[in-house]
């Protein structure tokens, strides 16, 4: 089991990098650190910024929004943090986000999210392979020759040469999404990967692995997990209820609100539209309330350091080839990187 750190910058109002934190996880054999963005923080900058203080664990996006960005300029991002970080470190993790964030952010349509990974990933493995950079598809055609156009378009090339492989991973949670990673990526990044993951999940990753032949030995499947060492199990789940709520109840819209549609996956499809109900109604106490303690314990390893221990290996046996872990004590690091067996890279 592959342990990964994970970074909630994007959350904050103001932006503080742990960078010690993330120094511990290097040293005791983390494979990666990841990081996010919504409408705060962006992804890519704080990669850059910890290229110069670690020297070999792999730097990756959980996600990057395609909206905010042609494909052509996250490629350029990847290989120019690459370039920095000394080659072979940067991972991708691409996603589509939602219509609110696509349209009332960036300003763009919601379109076909699932055609516009396809032609963006394609894009980016041209961009790396330094091939001239054309693509017939209708969300980014290249050269561009539609409305405002002058027809000078040219299929240029990457000036830069790549460091080293850059990993391109999606984001899934419907099956079609799902399928494609199987088909095109590197790795997964599922929402709502529970104990019932593989059932779950399965048959879209399969068919997806069908189109491209089979499953490539490397190809990797990232889950997540909260680590909090604790005495007090109930004060920490009905610390983490408002913030699910909003993201069950609040992030979306009637019609598309991924939080929402991966709780269902994982079992509780009464207890999420419970939840969207009486966020949009105006109601967030009850919805905070609403929040299944299961649903945020399962998964998760919050408790005291025995109980920590006793839900590791079953945690294990999900289907799953590594975790990113979202912890803010260097106890909690400690301690997966022992559960895991990574520790002994630190001296």
């Amino acid at each position: 089991m592959k342990l990964a750190l994970g970074l909630d910058l994007y959350r904050g109002a103001t932006l503080e990098m742990p960078v010690e934190q993330v120094r511990l996880a290097e040293a005791l054999g983390f494979h990666s650190v990841w990081t996010a963005e919504a409408y705060g923080s962006d992804a890519l900058s704080p990669l850059a910024y910890l290229a110069a203080v670690t020297s070999r664990i792999k730097l990756a996006t959980g996600v990057v929004q395609i909206a905010a960005r042609t494909p052509a300029a996250t490629a350029m991002h990847a290989l120019t943090i690459d370039a920095l970080a000394g080659g072979g470190r940067v991972i991708i993790g691409l996603g589509v986000s939602g219509p609110q964030i696509v349209e009332g952010w960036y300003g763009q349509p919601w379109g076909n999210p699932n055609q516009r990974l396809r032609e963006y990933i394609a894009i980016m493995r041209k961009v790396f392979a330094r091939e001239p950079l054309t693509n017939d598809g209708p969300e980014f055609p290249l050269p561009y020759n539609g409305p405002g156009a002058v027809g000078q378009g040219k299929p240029l090339r990457s000036i830069l040469h790549p460091a080293g492989e850059v990993e391109l991973w999606l984001a899934a949670g419907g099956p079609r999404n799902t399928a494609l990673s199987a088909e095109v990526a590197d790795g997964m990044l599922p929402m709502g990967w529970g104990s019932d993951g593989p059932s779950v999940y399965g048959p879209a990753l399969d068919k997806g692995f069908a189109r491209r032949g089979s499953r490539p030995p490397e190809f990797e499947i990232f889950g997540g997990t909260t680590v909090e060492i604790t005495d007090d199990v109930r004060a920490a789940l009905d610390a983490k209820k408002p913030l699910t709520a909003m993201y069950v109840g609040g992030m979306g819209s009637a019609t598309h609100n991924y939080h929402r549609e991966a709780m269902a996956r994982r079992g509780y499809p009464d207890a999420a539209a419970r939840i969207h109900e009486l966020w949009m109604a105006g109601r967030r106490e009850e919805a905070i309330a609403a929040v299944p303690d299961e649903y945020l314990d399962d998964g998760a390893l919050i408790g005291s350091e025995a109980r920590i221990r006793e839900r590791w290996e079953p945690l294990t046996r999900q289907g799953l080839t590594g975790l990113i872990v979202r912890t803010d004590t260097d106890a909690g690091i400690e301690l997966v990187a022992d559960l895991a067996g990574t520790r002994d890279l630190k001296e």
